[in-house]
């Protein structure tokens, strides 16, 4: 390469890595009409395009960059979204899933960033199901999504709702429980983790709970409305207690002198 295509490549790049990806295409597209076979270029190029709008040419350039490499992994899966925008969704479709058997079969030699799209289009799917209330299905698809990103605290978080709605309330509990153990700054996994254990009759531990998660996020409004609410019905079992009690210090006999 060139004095002057390394540079034109520096520059695409840097407006790249800042999202600037008006400015970042036109040397980026230059260096591609200069060197085709630079797979992870014509990536970039095709990133850029998409962000633009400019799907079709998005599209071109992400099957120019499979072309050179068929295992680049962030292309097949830009590639899949690009078509998804273009209503190619058969297509779309057949190549997440061939992408994601690749996964299965070589998830250590695939880095996190595309572990993570991968863990994100088994979450979407999981959404799609919830929405026609097939909360089996959507179950399996968040436990898809953790065995590629386990630590992704917010999916482990959906998938205890899920159970939730299933009426599992101690699976739910589990996975609050873990979100908040892998992501202890995660306040909804806290949040929700108390609603769970109230239900099950956990009612101490569900005020630690949330908190906890007040002292996180002090305007969490579930947090807050529960705690207040649970207060409220401790102080209206305190009233009724002591409502009883004098009510049978009324009903006891006087002692004769």
């Amino acid at each position: 390469m060139d004095e002057r295509l390394k540079h034109l490549l520096e520059s695409g790049r840097s407006h790249y890595e800042k999202e600037e990806y008006d400015l970042a295409e036109p040397f980026l597209r230059e260096v591609v009409e200069a060197l085709p076979e630079f797979a992870d270029v014509q990536n970039m190029l095709g990133v850029a395009y998409f962000h633009q709008g400019r799907y079709e040419l998005a599209q071109k350039a992400f099957e120019a960059a499979l072309k050179t490499n068929p295992r680049y992994t962030e292309a097949a899966l830009n590639l899949a979204v690009t078509y998804a925008e273009l209503g190619k969704y058969d297509e779309s479709l057949e190549l997440q899933a061939g992408a994601l058997a690749a996964t299965v079969s070589s998830a250590e030699g695939v880095d996190a960033f595309a572990l993570g799209k991968l863990a994100n289009m088994h979450a979407d799917i999981a959404a799609a199901y919830e929405e026609i209330r097939m909360l089996d299905r959507a179950a399996e698809e968040y436990r898809k999504a953790l065995e590629l990103r386990p630590e992704f605290a917010d999916l482990r978080t959906k998938l205890g709702h899920v159970l939730r709605e299933q009426g599992d309330l101690s699976g739910a509990a589990d996975q609050y429980l873990e979100a908040k153990t892998t992501k202890p700054s995660y306040v909804p996994a806290r949040v929700y983790l108390g609603v769970a254990l109230f239900a099950q009759g956990e009612k101490d531990k569900a005020i630690t709970e949330w908190e906890e998660a007040i002292g996180l996020d002090p305007s969490n409004r579930l947090a807050v409305t529960s705690l207040r609410i649970v207060r409220g019905l401790d102080g209206e079992e305190e009233k009724e207690g002591e409502a009883a009690k004098d009510a049978t210090s009324q009903d006891e006999p006087a002692e004769e002198d």
